[in-house]
């Protein structure tokens, strides 16, 4: 999803958004843009220039996963040290 959130602020493309979400191959990119693209929460608009220029933006259904998502982060952020703990002891015992 952190494509979704590179996408927040608007369109981005392609190279964009490979260097927005860190250690992403192109590949890896191409295939989960393709899926987000299929389920209808990303757009893809190729405008006919020389080169061609292509850009991903979010649709309606798209930006509604804003609020949640921001939810998980903020999840995320207040247990990271308690779910670090718990790996961490976890890993002692093993």
């Amino acid at each position: 999803m952190l494509i979704v959130v590179a996408l927040w602020d608007g369109s981005a493309r392609f190279s964009e958004l490979g260097r927005q979400v860190e250690g992403i191959s192109q590949k890896m990119l191409t295939q989960t843009l393709r899926g987000l693209e299929r389920d209808g929460l990303v757009r893809r608009t190729v405008h006919p220039e020389v080169p061609v220029r292509v850009e991903y933006e979010l649709t309606e259904a798209g930006r509604t996963l804003r609020e949640p998502l921001r939810a998980l982060q903020e999840w995320a952020i207040t247990y990271l040290s308690d779910i670090t703990e718990s790996q961490e002891a976890y890993d002692s015992a093993r």
